[in-house]
């Protein structure tokens, strides 16, 4: 199932507060998103649709990774901006699967049962996704991770702030702090959270001004400031409080948001604060799309790896190496 969302429209999301105008001079073949896509699982899945949660559901398929009988790892995965269940994290899903990992591609919003909108989306519906996927058969609890990509790692570091039963998290492209939500019916902009935690929404980080000269990234800026640094600790997300392992994964020449300053600004808060060891994985010559299974050189995606910063080849060599050091995290038991 597929919904269009115009490349227009798609510029405007970053710009949000005051930018929306000059995003929309912009060229949309490069800051268009891709569109809302809810895909079918396939043959090796099954579709999860109960109790408010609505995903793709893949277990595992391999158990030479099992432990205590037939137990295996098991993954909640979350994608980003892009909405629904899309094809680049269900990429990710079949590649855990196929690598002896249970995987719950779970949507938050753009689905069906789901919010329209990326904004005051309860975290309490992860737990709620882990909770379940903890009961299945097959699922081993002293190895339960969450992996998300950029929106989906700030959600995967929310939830690791606030669960002591996490073996590991990896965040591909993450944020140090919250940001507000996102509305398309707005243009993109929206005056709300993206989250919120028994009802009130979490703090969220100012965005700076937006600059032509830099585009998207220009409007998280303010993360980096000194002169914001009040704001940014009210919204930094409370990574000392997590007690699972975690790795973070970005590109140093990113143009979406600044992911590897912030990763820095995620394990610095972690060390100063005496929270779990943070590993951050930086590659010089990837951008937004540095994090995931490999690409063949004929997926047709391959030759918009640089979309948001670094080259082709580049986000290509980091995937390929850093996708194995994320399973091997992954496969991790969980200190006792």
């Amino acid at each position: 199932m597929r919904r269009t969302k115009p490349l227009l429209t798609a510029l405007a999301i970053i710009a949000l507060l005051g930018g929306a105008a000059l995003f929309q001079q912009a060229a949309p073949e490069r800051y268009g998103l891709p569109e809302i896509e809810v895909l079918d699982p396939g043959t090796t899945g099954q579709r999860l649709d109960q109790a408010g949660l609505f995903g793709n559901y893949y277990p595992a398929k391999r158990a030479e990774d099992a432990i205590h009988g037939d137990r295996r790892p098991a993954v909640l995965l979350l994608g980003g901006s892009e909405g629904g269940l899309g094809s680049g994290a269900k990429h990710m899903a079949l590649s855990l699967q196929e690598k002896g990992f249970t995987v719950l591609h779970l949507a938050y919003f753009g689905a069906p049962g789901q919010p329209e909108a990326l904004e005051r989306i309860p975290i309490e519906g992860f737990d709620r996704a882990l909770d379940w996927l903890k009961q299945q058969a097959g699922v081993d609890p002293q190895r339960l991770s969450v992996v998300g990509a950029s929106k989906g790692a700030e959600a995967a570091l929310l939830i690791a702030s606030r669960r002591d039963d996490l073996s590991a998290v990896v965040a591909g492209m993450p944020t140090s702090v919250a940001w507000n939500g996102i509305n398309w019916a707005s243009n993109g902009q929206s005056p709300h959270s993206s989250w919120t935690i028994g009802g009130r929404q979490v703090p969220t980080m100012p965005f700076s001004d937006w600059k032509a000269s830099e585009g998207i990234i220009s409007v998280y800026r303010a993360v980096e400031d000194p002169a914001q640094s009040v704001a940014a600790q009210r919204a930094a997300i409370p990574i000392e409080r997590a007690s699972a392992r975690i790795m973070l994964v970005c590109g140093e020449a990113e143009t979406m948001w600044p992911a590897c300053p912030m990763s820095r600004m995620i394990a610095k808060r972690s060390a100063q604060k005496s929270g779990p060891a943070i590993s951050v994985l930086a590659y010089p010559d990837a951008g937004h799309f540095v994090f995931g299974p490999p690409l063949a050189s004929d997926n047709p995606f391959y030759d918009r790896l640089d979309t948001f910063g670094g080259s082709v080849e580049g986000n290509a060599k980091a995937r390929a190496e850093s996708w194995p050091k994320v399973v091997a995290f992954l496969k991790e038991m969980a200190p006792q």
